[in-house]
């Protein structure tokens, strides 16, 4: 069935910035389908959604899982015949918090748990909706990077993000930022922009309650970068709308 209205994918939106997002979203008027690794979860948080009046529906969706994203696509495809936002939220931390071991103590265990999350799943599931992507009048690809994965910021001397080193996750965060800025080129010439994101430091379960933003601040910046018209920046990485960051 075809829908007029943008209809918007946010990866592991069940809660935080990803469910927040979803919300906000859902307040302009997007049509959001909630994700999570389990049916309950999803169903129960695209409900709350639509207690508030926004335009909710969920998926099962691990993006570890090949068939799951074959799943979400053929889902979308039936359902509406085009997405027109993909916000890869989707991703987890180091096992020890923010602040972690030197690069010469990262594990191979470690480096392929996180660059499986991280980077593969993001990746893989981009492929699987980019013909979906292809079909909306305004394609729109927001992939959730950190400060953290800034190779200009963490080779600063000093750097501003030294005490937050943590060799694993942001090679990760770096990786993301690479993928959008190849992808952003190769799609240059169609109605799809790409953009990194680095949403701050904000109070959730990756950021600890020390972090000083809280999760709806947190999804301000991948909500406009989600909305961004045709003559907005494409293949960047953004913190708050107006402000960019360097790779």
């Amino acid at each position: 069935m075809a829908n007029s209205k943008k209809v918007a994918l946010v990866t592991g939106s069940n809660r935080g910035i990803g469910f927040e997002t979803a919300r906000q979203l859902g307040q302009q008027g997007v049509t959001v389908i909630i994700s999570a690794r389990t049916e309950h979860e999803a169903a129960e948080a695209a409900r709350k959604l639509r207690e508030e009046g926004i335009e909710a529906v969920s998926i099962t969706l691990d993006v570890t899982k090949a068939a799951d994203h074959t799943a979400a696509a053929n889902f979308i495809e039936s359902h509406y015949g085009k997405l027109d936002i993909l916000v890869n939220n989707a991703g987890v931390g180091p096992a020890d918090g923010p602040i972690g071991l030197r690069a010469s103590a990262s594990s191979q265990e470690e480096l392929q748990s996180l660059f499986n999350i991280n980077v593969f799943s993001l990746v893989e599931l981009t492929h699987e909706l980019l013909p979906l992507l292809k079909k909306s009048e305004a394609g729109r690809i927001v992939n959730l990077a950190s400060i953290l994965g800034s190779l200009t910021l963490q080779a600063m001397d000093p750097s501003p993000i030294a005490p937050f080193r943590k060799f694993a996750y942001n090679a990760s965060k770096a990786v993301v930022n690479v993928f959008t800025i190849h992808l952003a080129a190769e799609l240059k010439d169609t109605n799809i922009k790409v953009n990194s994101v680095h949403p701050g430091w904000v109070k959730t379960a990756l950021g600890s309650d020390a972090a000083p933003m809280s999760v709806p601040d947190g999804a301000k910046t991948t909500v406009a970068v989600a909305l961004l018209g045709s003559d907005s920046p494409n293949g960047r990485f953004i913190h708050e709308i107006n402000k960019e960051l360097p790779w």
